[in-house]
């Protein structure tokens, strides 16, 4: 049985844990049955209907860019659960390393320029998030809630902001109120402002609306961007 990275671990076992109690002091509330209802039947169906497009551009990524397909990345979830989130790879090899200690408006500098050419229009369109349905199936994430952050930023934020911890309460999300209403430069105050929003209102009716709004967004931005 293979054990935690150690940073994670030694995370795992001080700042979120302590807010892991807090999130699990949080009442159960109905709407989150409901709402994981949604996510099993529309990631079930979405992953049936783009699986051809998931062949087409795994085939793409490994032709233009080699191995590996996916990028493997380590998230803090609902409850400081660690997951392992998907996503195709859009970055040069070894990437990770370079910028994964940067966040805000640095990362969305230094990620542009470690681009691949395919990795560009991937991330443009956001396919290179399809891999992030088989998380939502499995439970790891909503198809609606607060984008899922590295261990490492979370024990950052949970200290500059103290409400941080909130976003707990919730499995991160696919897309969100912060990823409709604002863009990648936004700050993490203010994103926050929007996902505590959405952790106090959550219903059925904005999760839909979520959801709408992203996929037209996303369809616009696959026919006006060319690889």
């Amino acid at each position: 049985m293979s054990s935690a990275p150690p940073r994670a671990s030694a995370l795992e076992d001080t700042l979120v844990t302590g807010y892991t109690r807090l999130a699990a002091s949080t009442p159960n509330r109905r709407i989150d049955l409901e709402l994981r209802t949604l996510d099993v039947l529309l990631s079930a169906f979405f992953l049936i209907l783009l699986s051809p497009v998931v062949l087409v551009i795994a085939v793409t990524v490994l032709i233009a860019s080699g191995r590996p397909i996916l990028y493997r990345g380590q998230r803090v979830g609902c409850g400081g659960r660690f997951f392992e989130m998907l996503k195709f790879r859009t970055l040069k090899p070894g990437a990770e390393e370079r910028i994964g200690q940067y966040l805000g408006e640095e990362l969305v500098r230094r990620t542009d320029a470690e681009l691949t050419a395919i990795g560009r229009w991937l991330k443009a369109t956001q396919l290179d998030e399809i891999p992030q349905l088989w998380n939502v199936l499995r439970g790891d994430m909503s198809f609606v809630g607060p984008r899922p952050i590295r261990p490492r930023f979370f024990a950052e934020l949970a200290r500059d902001l103290p409400a941080y911890w909130q976003r707990l309460v919730v499995r991160p999300g696919l897309t969100g109120f912060a990823q409709v209403r604002r863009g990648y430069e936004t700050s993490m105050a203010e994103k926050l402002a929007h996902d505590l929003e959405w952790i106090a209102d959550r219903s059925v009716r904005l999760y839909l609306r979520t959801v709408v709004v992203t996929a037209f967004r996303v369809l616009r931005q696959t026919i006006t961007r060319h690889p």
